[in-house]
């Protein structure tokens, strides 16, 4: 029997702001990081290691939360977790006293994310698999059974998700030698952040299409000239056959927001992402009806399922944008995926930070092969930083993820590079380079 002994916490720290790297309207000078979570076992070595994603201040404050979840988690078998993984991930995010801190919201959640997703990484390395094919081979009980229905039941019920997950077995195998063969369709995010001067964003551009590239997103603010300049040279360089998003990371009101996304229009975007505050359920609605045909995307801050199942009771979204981090770990993601299929919304998960791109490679390969299936309007997020930092970085080429055939959930963290990065006393952070933004 394999038992949980303890959880290991680490801050780690990376200083994209110095090259602006992730910068975008809301978030000028982000310092990517990772709370990490360890939980150690009674097997010498093996290890279940999750994370979850900040951009800098304040990671401590996910690591400390990590620290208080670990009662939750020690001293439980991986035989008790994987007997029942929808209570497992009551067990982590509803302890009575730590929800008036969210509930099922906020730091906590994000730090439940590190602890679920660490015990899905543990259970996938015993069964010596990656997470996507461990949940890709369970049969539609088996997925059904993963998920917390509560609060969701009038838009999803147990009984809903196995009638999908039956409707999608047939041509499992094809789709899964399909994206052997051809990757899961991608997009990149890194030649659009808000700090870019127009001559790299040019640039960026041509060495992306250079690359295989078929949609890049990029990032607008609050000022019109300049975000129609950068749209512009974004749809020269692109040409008439690719897709071209916007982001304004949440900085619009309404009426502006309408108002933006028309004059963008000429340029052919094909969504725009948080137009508005990611909490505005209705307000993205009203976003929706006036700017179709573009999309409205949305996610990365949705706190949890039920308010996705908002978003997508309203009919105020078109593109689900999954975080691997924000939802309490894959449990929840699945939730959402399910209820996706269900109101026939693409899925495209968000993967703009430090692990992310690891960890949604396996959420968009279980999307396509076992609840979304096949569509033309899937597309997982790629940003290309910090990935030599893993030890099973993301394989991303000719527009494509080619999701990792490792075991595990492919976010641990280099040893050399946790030593470095580690704040505020790895070496980066001691030398003296080493200050935060």
């Amino acid at each position: 029997m394999i038992r949980i002994t303890g959880v290991e916490t680490l801050d780690l720290r990376f200083p994209t702001s110095k090259l602006l790297d992730g910068s975008d309207a809301m978030n000028p000078d982000p310092d990517y990081s990772a709370a990490v979570c360890v939980l150690k076992t009674s097997v010498d070595g093996l290890e279940g290691h999750g994370m979850t994603f900040t951009i800098g201040r304040g990671n401590e404050i996910c690591a400390a939360a990590i620290r208080a979840l670990a009662p939750f988690v020690t001293g439980l078998s991986l035989e008790e977790i994987q007997a029942d993984m929808a209570a497992f991930s009551r067990r982590v995010t509803g302890d009575s006293q730590l929800r008036w801190l969210g509930p099922e919201k906020g730091v906590v959640h994000l730090a439940a994310a590190a602890v679920i997703n660490a015990a899905w990484d543990l259970w996938a390395k015993v069964a010596a698999k990656p997470v996507w094919q461990l949940v890709c081979d369970m049969s539609p009980q088996e997925i059904a059974t993963l998920i917390d229905y509560r609060h969701i039941t009038d838009a999803l019920t147990r009984e809903e998700a196995v009638e999908l997950l039956q409707d999608k077995c047939a041509g499992r195998a094809e789709r899964l030698a399909r994206m052997k063969t051809g990757g899961l369709d991608a997009y990149t995010t890194s030649a659009g952040w808000l700090g870019y001067g127009d001559e790299k964003i040019r640039l960026l551009c041509r060495e992306a299409v250079a690359s295989g590239w078929q949609a890049l997103k990029f990032k607008v603010g609050r000022d019109d000239a300049q975000n129609l300049a950068r749209c512009r040279i974004a749809r020269e360089e692109l040409g008439g056959g690719r897709h071209l998003m916007i982001d304004a990371n949440q900085v619009w009101e309404i009426d502006e927001a309408i108002a933006r996304v028309r004059h963008l229009m000429s340029t052919d975007p094909w969504w725009i992402e948080e137009p508005l505050s990611p909490d505005d359920i209705l307000g993205h609605r009203r976003v929706a009806e006036a700017v179709r045909p573009v999309r409205v995307a949305t996610g990365e801050h949705c706190h949890n399922r039920v308010m996705f199942k908002q978003f997508l009771q309203a009919d105020a979204i078109d593109v689900v944008q999954v975080d691997a981090c924000r939802l309490a770990g894959l449990n929840e993601n699945l939730a959402v995926l399910l209820m996706a299929a269900k109101f026939g919304k693409a899925v495209c998960p968000h993967a703009g930070g430090v692990g992310l791109c690891e960890y949604v490679q396996h959420i968009g390969a279980i999307d396509l092969i076992a609840i979304g299936g096949e569509r033309d309007d899937r597309m997982v997020e790629f940003a290309g930083h910090l990935h030599e930092h893993f030890v099973d970085p993301v394989d991303v080429h000719d527009g494509a993820y080619w999701p990792s055939a490792k075991p595990g959930f492919s976010v641990e963290f280099l040893r050399e590079s946790a030593e470095m990065y580690r704040y505020p006393d790895g070496s980066y952070w001691r030398s003296t380079s080493g200050s935060p933004a």
